[in-house]
């Protein structure tokens, strides 16, 4: 109910009874939402203060508008926390969502400079480039390269990356994966990413870089991902 002698400006009251419709389910992703001036009308306000709400929401990523077409209640985002270390795999389970890959390519190469520093070892050393495509209930996530090197982790199969790489290093390896850092940067897709992540290209998207270590020290994992920005949020807990 929007209250016109309310302190609170009516944009954002407005703005809230949306978010609290789409937070309860009664509007769900892909509907179409009314158009500014049958809000303008239902609730006896003026275009302009609708028109500011919903541009509101449209920024914070609840909204998004399709030229032509009107505007529509957008897919929730997934948020994964940066206060704790888990696969991929484990987040999209732990959210009661199903994790899947998309393998594009598994190989033994040459450190590159970069890789080689980020894992502590020699330029040239071999290591393991895995390129995939994560996804959560079937829906592209993010664009993934690993890399790991072959003298601290062998055996590494194809089949062992279809399935959790963690797993197989915790478990069958006995390494014990212990904490990470990460750069995150905004960006906008290149061709490449606009494909795999079926997006447009130019789209917004977050450039992640990870370093994984184990409890001695070791790195153990240096990874480049590229998130869709629309369905994906990363948070982060911060404590005075």
């Amino acid at each position: 109910m929007i209250k016109k002698d309310s302190p609170i400006p009516i944009y954002y009251q407005l703005q809230e009874l949306l978010k609290a419709l789409i937070d309860k389910g009664e509007l769900k992703p892909g509907d179409v939402i009314p158009t500014e001036r049958e809000y303008a009308e239902k609730f006896q306000i003026s275009r302009m203060t609708v028109r500011q709400a919903l541009t509101q929401l449209v920024n914070e990523g609840y909204l998004h508008r399709i030229q032509g077409k009107g505007t529509f209640v957008s897919e929730r985002k997934i948020e994964q926390p940066l206060y704790r270390l888990r696969s991929f795999t484990e987040d999209m389970e732990a959210r009661g969502m199903t994790p899947g890959s998309q393998l594009i390519s598994y190989e033994i190469i040459p450190a590159t400079s970069q890789v080689a520093s980020q894992l502590n070892i020699l330029e040239f050393e071999p290591v393991y480039e895995i390129k995939r495509i994560r996804l959560a209930d079937d829906v592209p996530m993010a664009l993934e390269a690993n890399y790991i090197s072959t003298n601290l982790v062998k055996g590494l199969t194809e089949q062992i990356v279809k399935e959790s790489v963690y797993s197989y290093i915790e478990n069958e390896m006995n390494l014990e994966i212990d904490h990470a850092s990460q750069v995150i940067e905004a960006s906008i897709a290149n061709q490449v990413e606009a494909k795999f992540l079926k997006i447009k290209k130019g789209s917004p998207i977050m450039l992640v870089q990870q370093q994984t270590f184990l409890k001695d020290g070791t790195p153990i994992e240096y990874v480049k991902s590229s998130y869709r920005a629309d369905r994906y949020k990363f948070m982060i807990k911060m404590k005075r």
